[in-house]
């Protein structure tokens, strides 16, 4: 991934994936690449990727079935205007909150650990 964004990356792969299927590369009813060939294609995490497609599911673009593919069921609407539906922003949002509570537990427990060093 080259491009640089104020958004997750999440949300880039999945705006990649919803244009590489609205322009053929993937056509309806075909499969996109496996999770570990996302990830090695985006150079993200199978987290991100998994993200991603979660997006594209919530859309109604694709639909996995579990052990097998995840496969193209319908084509992005045109519009010219980015997703920006509130449930859209909401869960934007909430992905960059869980990861800034997540980074700041991170810190509070290296903090804790090394005070619980410093107090021996």
């Amino acid at each position: 991934m080259t491009e640089q964004s104020g958004s997750p990356k999440y949300m880039q792969v999945a705006a990649e994936l919803r244009s590489a299927i609205r322009t053929g590369t993937y056509p309806v009813g075909s499969t996109l690449p496996s999770t570990s060939q996302l990830t090695r294609s985006f150079d993200v995490s199978t987290t991100v990727v998994r993200a991603a497609i979660r997006e594209l599911r919530e859309e109604g673009l694709v639909f996995g079935q579990p052990g097998k593919a995840v496969y193209v069921a319908a084509e992005p609407a045109d519009t010219d205007e980015p997703a920006g539906d509130l449930a859209h922003q909401v869960r934007e949002l909430s992905a960059n909150l869980n990861a800034a509570i997540h980074s700041l537990n991170q810190r509070v427990a290296v903090l804790e650990e090394q005070l619980r060093i410093a107090s021996r």
